[in-house]
């Protein structure tokens, strides 16, 4: 526990999707001052991430699937480019990203690589993101994808690796999770 913290009240303001918590804190600066805030935390539990990869066809698997909150912001047809995600729920974040990855793009994983965890948005959502690797063949595509039947409608993409690279630059790809683990593989020099 951080002694420099000291939870005052914490109200519930929604718990429809996941939940939405109000949190009044005293927290003591560097300088030894203590301070009242009050902050919004939306929490929606942790989840995990994975880019497929194949290293003879240097080419990878990327989902494109419609995403509201994108295009509340102005993405025109709110439709987004990303590696294949998803909510922990009660599983470990291996077995989660085995399911997701089968369930989304039809491929059926045994080996997955955990490379980091990272919170993506800690001013406001409490989720932390597990991110893996993983690489495929055409012998493990067990099924079509496309995620869970009436709640998903997920495509799933074979792209080569440079074109994936260069749609970050053209701004077809505007997904954080993916960009990092596009940019993994370069920076290992993987593909």
């Amino acid at each position: 526990m951080n002694d420099r913290v000291r939870i005052l009240k914490k109200e519930v303001l929604s718990n429809n999707w996941y939940t939405l918590n109000k949190v009044t804190f005293e927290y003591r600066s560097s300088k030894g001052e203590w301070t009242k805030q009050s902050r919004e935390a939306y929490d929606r539990g942790n989840g995990a991430t994975i880019l497929l990869y194949n290293t003879e066809s240097k080419t990878v698997i990327l989902t494109r699937q419609f995403r509201l909150p994108t295009y509340i912001n102005g993405n025109s047809d709110g439709m987004l480019i990303e590696t294949c995600a998803g909510l922990l729920d009660l599983d470990n974040p291996e077995d989660c990203i085995r399911k997701e990855t089968e369930e989304e793009t039809g491929f059926t994983l045994k080996d997955v690589h955990k490379v980091m965890e990272v919170y993506m948005s800690p001013g406001s959502v409490t989720e932390l993101i597990y991110f893996f690797i993983a690489e495929y063949s055409n012998d493990m595509k067990t099924s079509a994808g496309g995620g869970l039947i009436g709640h998903e409608d997920i495509e799933v993409l074979e792209l080569p690796f440079d074109k994936a690279l260069t749609m970050i630059d053209t701004r077809e790809i505007k997904d954080g999770k993916t960009i990092m683990l596009l940019q993994y593989l370069r920076l290992h020099n993987i593909l």
